[in-house]
């Protein structure tokens, strides 16, 4: 542990508590929510490339999504298994810790910006469905996603660059299983006030701002839903935006609990939980809601499974 003046150049993460039976459960565990979430995930990137039926917008952003999940969670799941792997504390430098913190940042903020672009789609499906193909046509979906990727990653240089630098001279031990930002200002010794508000500030921006045409465009949708006379008619419209606005619950309920709050520096056990939902199960469940909830996906999925049976046998 480090006591003197001098800034930390590596942290120790103190992971998860208990022996090291747990520990060994543990990685079994989120091994498996780790294979899945690769396959899951890879499997809807590859389905919406190659079937042309899942040729239009919303699947073209649901395969950029897919690969954000991956992105998010191997920014995290190596480092925890490894920790969890091996025996006593896992040992990162600072640079390491400065690539985590910013990669998970703006692979988050990226998402956040296109699941309320992907809102916005839905809005434009159900309410104006003659202009669909006018409106989303494929320069705008191109240039929504660059615009998302491009904002989510400047957008989070200086969050990152402001939380290095401070001086961690109060200890490099890390309550937590990665470099997260809360836990990181609570080994500054200097004042971090001012700028934990700040950091709150962008974080009402990035995720109140991206939540925001989201619930607009629900409030539209459900609207035109419910002037559909017919209730199959009404059950269709809806199923199209289903699998989007549960995974809208899911992420941005578990984000705002994280990070919309004054005090960043929040207790380590009520970090790593969130954390968990964030990075673990959040990107786990991605392709369970968006192919259990929509024909389209199960369809090209069987299909799918039929031509590979059939290219086994041959």
């Amino acid at each position: 542990m480090m006591r003197n003046i001098s800034s930390a150049t590596e942290f120790c993460l103190l992971g998860f508590p208990g022996s090291q039976e747990l520990h060994h459960i543990l990685f079994a565990i989120f091994f498996f929510f780790y294979s899945v979430t690769l396959m899951g995930n890879t499997v809807i990137i590859v389905i919406v490339c190659v079937d042309k039926r899942l040729q239009s917008p919303m699947y073209f952003f649901l395969g950029h999504l897919s690969a954000l999940e991956i992105m998010i969670t191997s920014i995290i799941m190596p480092m925890l298994l490894w920790g969890l792997l091996l025996p006593g504390m896992h040992t990162v430098s600072l640079a390491a810790c400065v690539t985590q913190l910013f990669l998970y940042l703006a692979v988050g903020t990226t998402e956040f910006v296109l699941v309320g672009a992907m809102a916005v789609d839905r809005y434009v499906a159900v309410c104006n469905p003659l202009r669909y193909n006018i409106i989303m046509n494929s320069h705008t979906c191109i240039w929504v996603v660059i615009v998302s990727w491009v904002f989510g990653f400047l957008s989070e240089i200086w969050p990152v660059y402001a939380t290095f630098q401070f001086t961690f001279c109060k200890s490099n031990l890390l309550d937590h299983f990665f470099c997260e930002r809360g836990q990181l200002l609570k080994l500054s010794c200097g004042d971090t006030l001012f700028t934990e508000f700040v950091l709150f500030l962008m974080a009402v921006v990035i995720i109140i701002g991206s939540l925001a045409p989201t619930i607009v465009s629900y409030t539209y949708i459900i609207s035109t839903i419910l002037k559909i006379p017919t209730a199959s008619g009404r059950r269709k419209a809806f199923s199209t935006c289903a699998s989007h606005f549960t995974f809208v619950v899911i992420g941005y309920g578990s984000c705002l609990f994280l990070y919309v709050k004054p005090k960043q520096t929040q207790a380590a056990e009520y970090n790593k939980i969130v954390s968990l939902f964030i990075s673990v199960v959040t990107p786990f469940l991605n392709p369970f809601i968006f192919t259990l909830r929509n024909d389209k996906v199960k369809e090209a999925l069987r299909d799918g499974m039929k031509r590979c049976c059939r290219l086994v046998k041959d």
